[in-house]
């Protein structure tokens, strides 16, 4: 007999976690913590270096676990906001084509390498039925961004099929990013808008993985993934 405890209950442990680890310091020291960390950075960082250094972060994110939402907000409570929402959009796009065209020249292992077995599956069950549109629903979702942009390499999807939604899509979470971190400048509420980047969209995974739709498996091929495609 099983004696783990169901599924749910494991990813709410690790979900209450993951939020704990910068909620308590914040509640703990508050605005003294946000105030430390603004005036470190405005003594050490300049606007460049800051763009630069999102731009790099944003870039590694495909392959590394870096919360884009953080990175991006971050960089809306530093920088202007129409220059946040360029230097935002253009790391999140470096880093979706940095992992598209891996993919697509290391193949499914790849993909593999860096994703679950679980949500390759989910994912190249809607990708038969949504084609490239694919990447417009899981686009701000952790974790699922990155698998469905390695599934969709991994297939060799045609390189503008991929482009259009992906540059779409970006462009309009890098504003989203931006006018959070603005909001949270403007309010001296920097490190909640912080939190909420991190918190919102581990939330809007859970529910992505849990209520989804289904595909019969035995509707998938292993050739027709991008069948759909626009």
């Amino acid at each position: 007999m099983d004696s783990r405890p169901p599924p749910l209950l494991r990813f709410g442990f690790w979900f209450l976690l993951a939020l704990a680890v910068p909620i308590v310091p914040f509640l703990i020291w508050g605005e003294r913590l946000e105030s430390w960390i603004t005036e470190k950075i405005q003594a050490h960082m300049t606007p460049m270096e800051i763009a630069e250094g999102a731009i790099a972060a944003l870039t590694a994110d495909i392959l590394l676990p870096i919360p884009s939402s953080f990175v991006g907000t971050f960089v809306g409570i530093h920088l202007e906001w129409p220059a946040a929402v360029g230097v935002i959009w253009t790391g999140l796009m470096c880093g979706a084509c940095l992992g598209f065209a891996l993919s697509r020249y290391c193949g499914a292992p790849l993909a593999a390498r860096f994703s679950s077995p679980d949500d390759l599956d989910r994912l190249t069950r809607l990708a038969k039925r949504q084609g490239a549109r694919i990447l417009i629903y899981t686009r701000a979702l952790p974790v699922l961004a990155e698998a469905t942009v390695l599934l969709l390499g991994a297939a060799r999807m045609e390189w503008p099929a991929f482009l259009w939604p992906t540059a779409g899509s970006n462009l309009i979470i890098a504003a989203v990013y931006a006018t959070l971190g603005y909001f949270g400048r403007v309010t001296n509420a920097g490190l909640w808008a912080l939190l909420a980047s991190v918190a919102i969209p581990i939330v809007a995974t859970f529910f992505a993985r849990r209520f989804w739709p289904t595909v019969d498996r035995e509707d998938v091929g292993s050739n027709d993934v991008l069948s759909n495609s626009p």
